[in-house]
């Protein structure tokens, strides 16, 4: 999976179309990512003691990694990714628009 924690992504389908958000965890098993403030959800929670609230709680549930696009740092656009190996032996990530590394 080329997006990862921590990774400002724009949502490119579904009801949050056009929302940016950072990457809060990623699934790559379940090619599924959960982002800030995208996908909001309400559950209905039972009280657990002192430690948790009963009633109604809006969280973020995961969004298929194909519904987003990682945003790059240099040209603040939405692109696709590539990857480069670099002189060391290492594999990075590569922005398709400007060629700059991302990570």
């Amino acid at each position: 999976m080329k997006i990862r924690k921590n990774d400002t992504v724009l949502v490119i389908a579904g009801k949050d179309k056009g929302k940016k958000g950072k990457v809060r965890q990623a699934f790559p098993k379940k090619d599924r990512v959960t982002v800030d403030g995208v996908n909001m959800v309400k559950r209905h929670s039972r009280a657990r003691g002192a430690a948790r609230q009963a009633g109604i709680i809006e969280l973020e549930a995961p969004l298929r990694a194909s519904n987003v696009m990682l945003v790059c740092n240099k040209c603040n656009k939405p692109v696709r990714v590539g990857f480069r190996f670099l002189e060391d032996g290492r594999k990075a990530r590569i922005c398709r628009s400007c060629y700059e590394i991302i990570d």
